[in-house]
């Protein structure tokens, strides 16, 4: 018997067609799993966005949860002379600056000159120490006779990280010397060089305190002397941090007579601070809008495909509700809420809405109030205090946000094995159909086959007898 090349080919039936039907009736129970993977892999990225909106956030409220913010000061300087840095608890007010020398690094260059780079000096290898003063300790350079030349010893002493940098000066006429800086400034950090070896290289390039040797001081080291409100001040460094508290004094010059340094409050760099974290609360709602978006539809009609895909979701609710609540945690005693800085919620959509010039009056009349209503204590009270607590909670490997993560992904694992289940049983089904279709397509082949071989004889028999 013939075997069947396609099915339905052997009984004339539309078998193919009864097997692709039945094949779609199968596979249709497989959409409502499908449906609710599509639905959990929707909410899986929702997560991923609102974490993503509070991680942005939680960096505004950082930048706001800063006291120094609130006592911040700015400088000016009748004098070019000088210039000031603060830090926040500097106190606002006028001093009296006069510069009258400038801190320097000391130089010492050599006596005599070379009539090139390249030759060597020495004739036996050395060691070249450098002491300098400040509790600093010697530092020993070797210096080989076959590497004394200027470029030998200049590149062996800044290779030593001794405190000093080396290098030389073309002085015209083809004749060089060695000059040698030290790194820091101040009388204190003046040096002295000394070599032991080579007769040669000590004459070319020694030196002490008293001026002896081959080098002389081409730049005397020294401090700066100024004095601040008529009060004589020496510092070692061009940069003073210790004269007045929290104002740093940089000196560049000298000046003629006394100048002025004024320390006065800024407020900018709250308010500046302030519009960022409005900012960053306001995206934030967007995104718990977008999320939670509902449109509504006729009663008995499916949802709008188009809904937020946290809509109702508990875990989102939470954290929208409890920032909210947040607003009013103050540590103030004076000042209880943000609308009495100009700050106030549009009860439609959450947003914050800002009165510039009421939260500039507020910063500049009562910095210290609005700082504990907004930083407090920084432990337990204040609006950015409580809610960088709660963020740092709710973005945690174990909060609630990868809580609610790892339920989805555990359910869409669930929905992926089910889906795989329910596709191997609709294959093996459509498969058994398949095989049952078969077997009849060669059955009622064979039947045609017998009834046409019957009807053959009969009507040969039929006409043999006429």
């Amino acid at each position: 018997m013939a075997a069947i090349s396609s099915l339905g080919v052997g009984s004339g039936l539309q078998l193919s067609d009864i097997l692709d039907s039945l094949t779609t009736a199968e596979k249709a129970s497989l959409q409502p799993i499908s449906a609710q993977q599509s639905s959990y892999t929707a909410k899986l990225s929702a997560y991923g966005s609102l974490k993503s909106a509070l991680v942005s956030f939680q960096t505004a409220n950082t930048a706001l949860n800063k006291a120094d913010l609130f006592t911040a000061t700015t400088t000016s300087s009748s004098s070019s002379a000088f210039s000031a840095t603060t830090s926040g608890s500097a106190i606002p007010g006028k001093y009296t600056i006069s510069v009258s020398q400038l801190a320097q690094a000391q130089t010492l260059t050599t006596k005599t000159t070379q009539p090139d780079n390249k030759t060597a000096i020495a004739s036996s290898d050395s060691v070249l120490t450098i002491q300098q003063g400040g509790g600093k300790d010697p530092v020993q350079i070797n210096i080989s006779a076959a590497n004394s030349s200027l470029s030998g010893i200049r590149d062996a002493i800044n290779k030593a990280e001794a405190g000093v940098s080396a290098s030389i000066i073309n002085v015209g006429n083809g004749q060089y010397r060695l000059s040698i800086t030290a790194n820091d400034t101040g009388s204190d950090n003046a040096m002295t060089l000394s070599v032991s070896g080579d007769s040669a290289l000590q004459s070319f390039m020694g030196y002490d305190a008293s001026g002896n040797g081959g080098m002389q001081e081409s730049v005397t080291a020294q401090n700066a002397k100024l004095k601040v409100n008529n009060v004589d001040i020496e510092n070692s460094s061009n940069t003073i941090s210790d004269a007045l508290e929290n104002i740093t004094l940089n000196l560049s010059d000298t000046t003629t007579g006394n100048q002025t340094l004024t320390i006065s409050k800024d407020s900018s760099k709250a308010e500046t601070a302030i519009n960022a974290w409005v900012t960053a609360y306001n995206a934030l709602q967007d995104t718990f809008a977008s999320l939670t978006k509902y449109t509504a539809v006729d009663s008995g009609t499916d949802q709008d495909k188009n809904n937020g895909a946290l809509l109702g979701d508990s875990t989102l609710r939470t954290i929208q509700t409890q920032l909210k609540s947040m607003l009013s945690s103050s540590g103030s005693s004076t000042l209880k809420t943000l609308s009495s800085i100009g700050i106030t919620s549009d009860p439609s959509t959450g947003k914050l809405n800002t009165d510039t010039t009421k939260l500039e009056t507020a910063l500049k009349n009562n910095p210290d109030s609005i700082k504990d209503m907004i930083v407090g204590d920084g432990k337990n009270t204040g609006i950015t205090t409580v809610m960088g607590t709660n963020l740092t909670s709710w973005l945690s490997s174990t909060g609630i946000i990868q809580t609610a993560t790892d339920g989805v992904s555990k359910t869409l694992n669930n929905l992926t094995e089910q889906y795989n289940a329910a596709s191997d049983r609709i294959d093996n089904t459509v498969a058994r159909y398949k095989a049952q279709f078969t077997q009849l397509d060669v059955m009622i082949n064979s039947l045609n086959s017998t009834s046409s071989y019957l009807t053959q004889q009969f009507q040969s028999s039929t006409s043999s007898k006429s």
